[in-house]
């Protein structure tokens, strides 16, 4: 009976192994598992080489947690750009007006009407070749304000973030209305003529403000917004290294001053010293 139990497992086994299709079952197995060690290590081995080949991956790499708020910040810090299509084109008939400017330059920042000068608040662009244009956002806002002024022409406002405005006037046609989004370079209108700046043709008047004073536009051209913030920055560390102190001619100016109160109250005082003098009769 033993001998009948032991014998019956090799019967079977026996009989397995002359089943037809024992022995392919067992090769395609055996080429499944050897098939998908060669896959997997072959996808292993290009991530590899794609890791070692990619010049932006090295060893000192060291991951900036805070990329997303770097990207935010770049695209928030536009550059400030003419109101033109084509800067090549664009000609600066008249200037900011600034006093720190040479006389020639202060020249080209006066606008005359009605027989008066007056000192421009922004600049003056106009095409070379005399025809009218697109006037396109400077920088990317919210239109704030569009109106008809009988001597300026269409004039159009947008305001932009940390308190910065751009103005456009001697506006032909207006293509926005206040409220309208804008981003740099779509159009807002076309360049006209307007009575205040008839003396150069088809133009328009550009000015930018900062907390509500013009700056000279000039400066800021391809400067971050950024850049205005120094306005306010120099503005503080003038008044904070106001000390009392005076050059050399606001002290003469003042001495001078002094001497001649000095010598005023000393006519005075003379003055005083002969009425107190009573005339002596003669003998």
């Amino acid at each position: 009976m033993k001998d009948e139990k032991n014998s019956a497992p090799k019967n079977n086994w026996s009989r397995i192994f002359k089943k037809k299709w024992f022995f392919p079952a067992v090769y395609l197995t055996v080429a499944a598992l050897l098939l998908t060690v060669v896959v997997w290590y072959q996808s292993v081995d290009n991530q590899i080489k794609d890791v070692q080949d990619d010049p932006d991956v090295s060893d000192d790499y060291i991951p900036n947690l805070h990329d997303e708020d770097v990207e935010s910040v770049i695209d928030q810090q536009e550059t400030i750009k003419m109101p033109i299509a084509d800067e090549d084109q664009a000609e600066i008939v008249t200037k900011f007006y600034d006093y720190d400017a040479d006389q020639e330059d202060q020249e080209n920042a006066l606008v005359r009407f009605n027989n008066m000068f007056y000192q421009s608040t922004g600049i003056d662009i106009a095409s070379a070749d005399g025809e009218t244009f697109d006037v396109k956002a400077s920088l990317s806002g919210t239109v704030t304000e569009v109106k008809e002024d009988p001597i300026l022409g269409n004039v159009v406002s947008i305001s932009h973030e940390n308190d910065v405005e751009t103005y456009y006037a001697s506006l032909d046609e207006v293509g926005v209305k206040a409220g309208s989004k804008v981003k740099q370079g779509d159009t807002i209108g076309t360049a006209g003529r307007n009575l205040f700046g008839k003396d150069h043709g088809i133009h328009v008047h550009f000015e930018i403000r900062k907390d509500g004073a013009e700056v000279n536009p000039e400066v800021f051209f391809n400067q971050p917004v950024s850049k205005l913030d120094e306005l306010n920055e120099e503005a503080e560390d003038s008044a904070d290294g106001s000390d009392g102190s005076m050059d050399e001619d606001d002290q003469e100016e003042q001495e001078a001053e002094e001497d001649q109160e000095d010598n005023e109250n000393l006519d005075e005082d003379e003055n005083e010293a002969d009425e107190t003098i009573e005339p002596v009769p003669a003998p």
